[in-house]
């Protein structure tokens, strides 16, 4: 993929029988300069054949990574997003899930708001005039108690954390995604954490933009089990001290 311009990456784990291959061929076949790094978290269906297939029509623009072990969505964007970070030229890079929630055209329409002053940019379920979020009322709600917790946990006002489609400047990969992840599923908010942590919070605030989507749209269950909800509370419990921890000696430092 040495002359893309942009790779998203694709955690994937069992997707044989719902993964979009139509969707993915119709868009790499209109947008050559983008490229797709789909990373295989030892899946036990045949998703790694489906997916070397699709690369075997577009070798220039389809990388497809594999996890020895299941490493969940954190392990498996981090595996991705360090790949390509260190062997393409790729000036952007983001990941995006697999069942393509939010499309992979609304995910390249984010660069545009990628400059100098602006790296980092998400999207988020906001709904307005003019948009369509579609998703099940009792994930709305969990999913509004949570972004709350989190909002109150990094001390920044966003309004969704959680949404599977970030969009940054290659730069900012190795500050993001070079240390391993506390949470399985709420990385997300780490590289919050880390941008804040990184930046301070008036500069890392600047440089971030959430942009509202114009179509989301949930397509059936989620990979996340039921019991992790029970799991959830200790990891936010984790990252709240890990952010804690990492404001006082960073402040310690400079006093």
């Amino acid at each position: 993929m040495d002359d893309v311009e942009m790779i998203i990456v694709i955690p994937c784990y069992n997707e044989y029988n719902r993964l979009p291959i139509a969707d993915f061929t119709a868009f790499l076949s209109k947008h050559p300069q983008i490229g797709l790094c789909f990373v295989n978290d030892a899946s036990t269906d045949q998703t790694e054949v489906m997916l070397l297939e699709l690369q075997a029509s577009f070798l220039s623009q389809i990388l497809v990574l594999r996890n020895t072990k299941n490493l969940g969505k954190a392990g498996s964007v981090r595996h991705g997003i360090l790949h390509c970070h260190s062997t393409t030229k790729a000036a952007t890079l983001a990941y995006l899930d697999a069942d393509l929630a939010t499309s992979l055209e609304e995910c390249v329409s984010y660069t545009s708001y990628l400059n100098d002053t602006t790296k980092f940019v998400f999207a988020s379920r906001i709904l307005k005039i003019g948009s369509v979020v579609e998703r099940k009322f009792s994930r709305f709600i969990s999913g509004r108690i949570i972004a709350t917790l989190i909002s109150n946990l990094l001390d920044i006002k966003v309004y969704d954390t959680q949404c599977g489609c970030k969009v940054f400047q290659k730069d900012l990969a190795a500050i993001l995604f070079q240390k391993t992840f506390i949470s399985k599923w709420l990385f997300d908010v780490e590289l919050f954490s880390r941008l804040l942590v990184f930046y301070g919070k008036e500069d890392a605030l600047q440089m971030m933009n959430e942009i509202p989507v114009k179509r989301w749209v949930d397509q059936g269950d989620s990979k996340v089990k039921l019991s992790y909800f029970f799991r959830l509370w200790y990891d936010l419990y984790l990252i709240r001290k890990n952010h804690s921890d990492q404001i006082k000696s960073k402040t310690e430092k400079i006093a």
